[in-house]
């Protein structure tokens, strides 16, 4: 009696990107030579499954570019979207409410079914404050209907370009990255557990590096393990990602988890994984995103 193939562990969908598409030094390295920078999307999301966009980071876009944006990719592609460095940075999570709306409605609800985890990245000299965090964790909508009630909201400066409207109600995630070691302790993960928001996990020599599980999909941002924005990673290195990031999407935890609580979070039948490679300078990025996806292709088909 023939024995029956033993059928791969189920898995959660990987999408490895890249941060950002649009590089000057990329051009004729990652780029092919003669192609213009209008197709450089179209290029990049022919290649990736996701791509970060850094502009909403920097100011508010227009419901225009975001629909552009969802024309110029595949229809399985997806868009982590980069919060304001305003609410960030700027207001440093006080009194956000309207500048949120803003956000919402500056037109990522466009993008439809492409809208992928939200990421809020906090300044490096910005401590854990627990209700200061907790306040903000409350704002945050989590399906999309949701994001356009809040987006009404929104300041009268943005009435002739806001975008509030969505085509379906889907689930919307948020990912927090934080740069300053006052957030590891247990507070801080048991407090976006209850939010149901993730915890990214950023690879770099200058920031903590965290791997509680925290919410059902997994956020990571590898910054450059050596030199910040700038190194690459090594066959070993994306070896140990690979493995990493294979064991998250079967809805497990990596042996080598460098956890703030060390028991486990809830074991999940799945659980998607995003991750997107932020070390640019060298253009180093897109190659090592394209060498990661190709082990973990490899890994969770075996």
């Amino acid at each position: 009696m023939k024995k029956k193939p033993t059928k791969a562990p189920t898995a959660g969908k990987v999408r490895i990107g890249i941060s950002g598409w649009r590089y000057v030094p990329w051009r004729g390295v990652f780029y092919p030579e003669k192609l213009t920078q209008k197709k450089e999307l179209a290029y990049a999301s022919s290649i990736f499954r996701s791509i970060e966009i850094n502009g909403t980071f920097y100011s508010l876009q227009r419901p225009e570019y975001f629909e552009a944006w969802a024309a110029e990719t595949p229809d399985d592609f997806v868009f982590s979207v980069k919060g304001p460095k305003f609410i960030t940075h700027v207001r440093r999570l006080t009194d956000v409410e309207t500048p949120v709306a803003n956000f919402l409605a500056s037109g990522m609800l466009r993008l439809g079914a492409k809208l992928g985890p939200i990421l809020w990245q906090l300044p490096p000299n910005f401590r854990f404050e627990p209700e200061k965090l907790e306040t903000f964790l409350k704002i945050l909508p989590h399906d999309t209907e949701s994001a356009g009630e809040l987006a009404r909201h929104h300041d009268k400066f943005l009435k002739d370009r806001a975008a509030v409207k969505t085509d379906a109600k889907r689930p919307l995630r948020h990912a927090i990255e934080i740069r300053h070691s006052s957030f590891a302790v247990p507070e801080f993960i048991e407090m976006l557990r209850s939010y149901d928001v993730a915890l990214v996990c950023a690879d770099t020599v200058e920031w903590p590096r965290m791997m509680d599980v925290t919410s059902d999909f997994m956020y990571c941002r590898l910054h450059g393990s050596e030199v910040l924005y700038a190194s690459g990673y090594t066959d070993e290195a994306l070896d140990q990602w690979a493995v990493r990031v294979s064991d998250w999407a079967r809805g497990a935890e990596p042996a080598d988890a460098e956890r703030v609580i060390q028991s486990c979070g809830p074991k999940l039948p799945a659980r998607d994984v995003f991750v997107y490679f932020d070390n640019d300078v060298k253009v180093r990025a897109p190659f090592d995103a394209k060498s990661l996806t190709d082990r973990v292709d490899k890994s969770l088909a075996s």
